[in-house]
C-alpha cells in the first residue's frame, strides 16, 4: 500500500500485524526481567506515544510511566544539538528505568536523555526502541530492547512523522523510489 504525505508518495515497510506482534513479545521480555522491580518507563516525546501506549498494554506488571521531550531539528540547530523542552516530573532515583524511543539512528539524541536520566541516579537503566537504523552511532549506547533493524531510510507512520504528518497510520512507511 502506498499514501501521499505533503506531496511525498511512502510505500509499506512494516505491516501493523507485524509491529502488534513485535510490541507483545517486547512487552513479554520486559515484564520478565523487571518482575520484582520498581519500573519507570519514560516515553520520549512525540514520537514514542503510539508505541509507548500499545507497549504498556503488553506490561504485566506495575510500572509508573513519564514523559520527556527533546529537540533536534529547530532552526539554527546543528546536526547533534539536541534541547530540552520538557523533563521527566517522577522521581527516578534508586528506581530501575526503562527509556522508550521510538527510533534510533545518529544516536545524539538518545545519548543526551541517557546523561540526563542518569544524573538522577536510576537503580538501572535499559533502553527500549521499536526501530533502529543500521548506521553508524556517533555514540556508542547498548539497546536492550529492539523491535525492528531497518536501513538508514526515512520513515512515516506509527508514532514517526513527516513534517508532523503521517504520526496515525498504523503501519510503517519508507519513502518510494
Amino acid at each position: 500500500m502506498t499514501v501521499e504525505i505533503n506531496g511525498q508518495r511512502f510505500k509499506t515497510l512494516i505491516e501493523s500485524s507485524e509491529i502488534s506482534k513485535k510490541v507483545r513479545e517486547l512487552g513479554k521480555n520486559i515484564t520478565k526481567d523487571y518482575k520484582d522491580k520498581d519500573l519507570v518507563i519514560i516515553g520520549v516525546l512525540k514520537g514514542s506515544i503510539i508505541f509507548l501506549a500499545d507497549l504498556i498494554r503488553d506490561i504485566e506488571i506495575k510500572a509508573e510511566i513519564d514523559f520527556i521531550r527533546v529537540s533536534s531539528y529547530k532552526d539554527g540547530m546543528k546536526p547533534g544539538d539536541v534541547e530540552l523542552i520538557n523533563d521527566m516530573q517522577t522521581r527516578l532515583n534508586n528506581r530501575d528505568v526503562l527509556l522508550v524511543e521510538d527510533l534510533i539512528d545518529t544516536g545524539a539524541t538518545l545519548e543526551f536523555i541517557k546523561e540526563n536520566i542518569l544524573s538522577k541516579k536510576p537503580s538501572s537503566f535499559k533502553i527500549c526502541t521499536l526501530i533502529n537504523k543500521k548506521k553508524i552511532r556517533k555514540t556508542n549506547t547498548d539497546i536492550d530492547y529492539m523491535g525492528f533493524e531497518i536501513e538508514d531510510d526515512f520513515i512515516v507512520g506509527y508514532g514517526t512523522d513527516f513534517a508532523e504528518e503521517g504520526r496515525n497510520l498504523p503501519d510503517i512507511y519508507v519513502i518510494e523510489d
